[in-house]
């Protein structure tokens, strides 16, 4: 009475790293430190509690699957200023969709753009990076797909070869995951790597899916859009799909609040989907959201604090493991040898929790995991937990 297909889903890094380090006591006498999930642990912005208490009388009511035109011309007003688009080119009431958080939606979206093969047919094939977000797998399979995982080393920019793919594998695609900054990796793709995939997207008929959940957070120099890479190519946003969030971007993970963008019948198609799977945005959410993406100022604040964790690190570590500053995102990926080694070692020596690279990633056909050596260390602790953690992590390993 169970779909098969739930068998096939693999398990949560988390959990699986629960079952490695519970059972093992941390370090005695130390403060517990947790660098594991990308929670950012810095004060969320003030406008946002404001906005909230001030629409707080809205809770009674229910909201609209596609979020208030409010939201909706914030959203838009953001993507023009970030990505310098023309008016024009995105359309607040036909092109952009807010949704409870990206992570469901990024989980959808694969049912709304993968037809089911039939019975005894090669099923349609859907590329994820590896290491990858969780999310994308499950997704996957559970639109039918086969998931197939592209190899993201150290040798490509912790990016997918995409020189290396087949192209009657591209013909069967309906689906290509790309997150931009990389995670766990923390590198940016260039834009000559963003035209490529486009070009191949629009080629091969597949939809190109971009997680840019963490592009606000980056070193020097803002990542590169794909909506950019779109209003060069000619300003339309055919085979595209964006995801951003105010988790990373603004410190809200608790809000619960993000967005796609794209070509206007797919967001048509997949807002019809949500009136029946999703939930919509409570309106003061949507109020607090529209606050958020309409200023820019606690943004650079934000991005300032974890300048400073990333000069910590630099400080700390030099070119140990590996050591290289993020791009973007906030992720250190430590080359340690061993992963879970270091993982329980790190816990029981020095009470710092972190997740073993082995969990993020998946073997290739040579039965090596190219996650094996590493470890990722969120950087979300305020700076003060941070320089202490990371003093810890370097003495312990």
């Amino acid at each position: 009475m169970i779909n098969s297909e739930l068998s096939h889903l693999r398990g949560s890094p988390f959990g699986a790293l629960r079952s490695l380090l519970d059972p093992l006591p941390p370090a005695p006498g130390l403060e517990p430190v947790l660098l594991t999930i990308g929670e950012p642990q810095h004060k969320p912005p003030q406008l946002m509690i404001d906005a909230l208490r001030a629409n707080e009388h809205l809770y009674g009511k229910y909201p609209p699957i596609e979020g208030t035109a409010d939201l909706r011309a914030a959203i838009a007003g953001w993507l023009r200023r970030r990505y310098a688009l023309p008016e024009d080119m995105v359309d607040p009431d036909r092109n952009i969709a807010p949704v409870n958080g990206t992570k469901e939606a990024l989980y959808m979206i694969a049912s709304v753009i993968t037809e089911r093969a039939a019975t005894g047919a090669t099923k349609p094939a859907i590329l994820l990076p590896t290491p990858y977000y969780h999310v994308y797998h499950a997704a996957a399979i559970m639109a039918g797909a086969e998931p197939v995982f592209l190899p993201a080393g150290a040798e490509t920019h912790f990016f997918p070869d995409l020189d290396a793919l087949d192209p009657a594998l591209l013909n069967r695609t309906s689906a290509f995951y790309l997150c931009n900054p990389s995670n766990p990796q923390g590198t940016v793709a260039s834009a000559e790597y963003l035209r490529k995939a486009l070009s191949l997207a629009r080629k091969h008929n597949f939809m190109l899916i971009v997680d840019e959940c963490y592009s606000e957070i980056y070193d020097t120099t803002p990542p590169t859009g794909i909506l950019e890479i779109c209003r060069e190519e000619g300003g339309t946003l055919d085979h595209v799909m964006a995801f951003h969030s105010l988790s990373k971007r603004s410190s809200a993970a608790g809000l619960r609040s993000g967005f796609c963008v794209g070509e206007a019948s797919l967001i048509k198609t997949f807002l019809h989907l949500r009136s029946f799977a999703g939930a919509a945005s409570p309106l003061p959410v949507c109020a607090a959201a529209a606050a958020l993406w309409n200023d820019d100022t606690h943004v650079a604040e934000n991005r300032a604090l974890y300048h400073q964790k990333f000069d910590m690190a630099e400080e700390i570590f030099g070119s140990r493991f590996g050591f290289y500053r993020p791009e973007g995102g906030f992720f250190l990926w430590l080359n340690v040898g061993d992963g879970v080694e270091a993982a329980k070692r790190l816990w029981t020596k020095a009470a710092i929790r972190v997740l073993p690279g082995r969990y993020l990633s998946v073997a290739g056909a040579d039965g090596i995991n190219p996650g094996d050596p590493y470890i990722r260390v969120a950087l979300v602790a305020t700076p003060e937990s941070s320089k202490e953690a990371l003093t810890r992590l370097a003495d312990s390993l």
